[in-house]
């Protein structure tokens, strides 16, 4: 007999909608929090959330609250689908309203602003007890509720934890598959971000496939190099979290990061491209994390340090391309099973 959850989704955005829909639709009790007192109203009236999913139909199962307190009341399993730059904050409040037996789930894919910690980081620093987890992979939001098949890695060093978010996400069209790796899947989730702004630029310039391909490859690359220096199994990036999401955030116009990307190369000003944004692009907090990191730790990132030349230093898109992939090491690839 299946059990039945209570769940909390901390974040009103398209992923944290969407995710929070499949388990409704499963026949679990799901709460969406979100700060946006009006909205939640509207879409416990509507069940459909406008401002980030217009058109999606909401399980009646699912209801929204602007109160914190109500959400994780009597939660088992608490999501948090915040933007980074506030995730420690939240998870605060947090921590006095859930048991130590509560799962938390970090859904954010990015890297704290004011330094270098994952989101499983804090959430193991501000949650020293609870069984903790990390989804991430290839999803789209927009996508997923379109009902095309799609895929996640939950990744923990608690096999309850991955047995009990398969159980409560998997469905005909929504795939759950279980990591040991939490810093693997979660780098892989945060660093392609900014690939994805590098290949909106590339595609503003209207690179060839050839070109494309050897810069996914590339990024790919120097994904793993990084990762492995932070503690991360380079083996993690052949996956749904490395380079099944790089593929895709690097490929759709549906990727927030890629249209930052797109905008760029076209000559449009950075601040009034994030300007007319709805939502968060993590690929431009992370990229100067990103790269402060790989230079404290001397990891070559050329890629990463040419992005930053083109958006902070304000350089010729062109030439920094043109000196970035002519100066990559030679090595093609770093990690070999022998």
């Amino acid at each position: 007999m299946a059990t039945h959850h209570t769940v909390a989704v901390l974040g009103g955005g398209s992923f944290g909608t969407v995710i929070g829909n499949i388990m409704a639709n499963n026949g679990h009790q799901v709460t969406l929090w979100l700060r946006n007192k009006a909205l939640a109203s509207t879409i416990n009236e509507a069940h459909e959330n406008k401002e980030y999913l217009p058109g999606y139909a909401l399980s009646k199962q699912l209801r929204a609250t602007s109160g914190l307190e109500i959400a994780l009341d009597g939660a088992d399993i608490v999501f948090v689908a915040v933007p980074s730059k506030s995730f420690r904050e939240v998870v605060q409040q947090v921590a006095g309203h859930i048991s130590r037996d509560t799962i938390v789930v970090s859904l954010t894919k990015g890297i704290e602003p004011n330094g270098f910690r994952l989101m499983s980081q804090i959430l193991r620093e501000e949650l020293h007890d609870n069984p903790l987890g990390v989804l991430s992979g290839p999803n789209l939001a927009s996508e997923i509720a379109d009902g095309h098949v799609s895929a996640s890695v939950i990744a923990s060093d608690v096999p309850a934890v991955t047995s009990t978010i398969h159980d409560i996400l998997h469905c005909d069209s929504f795939l759950i598959f279980a990591s040991e790796d939490m810093f693997g899947v979660e780098l892989g989730g945060a660093l392609k971000n900014v690939y994805a702004i590098l290949a909106g630029v590339g595609a503003a310039l209207e690179f060839g496939e050839n070109t494309v391909g050897m810069l996914l490859t590339r990024a790919l690359a120097e994904m793993s190099r990084f990762a492995v220096h932070k503690g991360a199994n380079p083996m993690t990036f052949l996956g749904l979290s490395g380079v099944g999401d790089l593929f895709v955030t690097c490929s759709s116009p549906l990727s927030r990061n890629y249209r930052v990307g797109l905008a760029v190369g076209r000559g449009q000003p950075l601040d009034e491209v994030l300007a007319q944004m709805d939502q968060v692009a993590e690929g431009i907090n992370t990229l100067e994390l990103l790269k402060r990191e790989a230079d404290r730790l001397h990891v070559p990132m050329p890629m990463v340090r040419g992005l930053y030349a083109i958006l902070y230093e304000h350089c010729e898109v062109v030439d920094v391309l043109n000196s970035m992939i002519h100066r990559e090491q030679a090595q093609d690839v770093e990690f070999v099973i022998r």
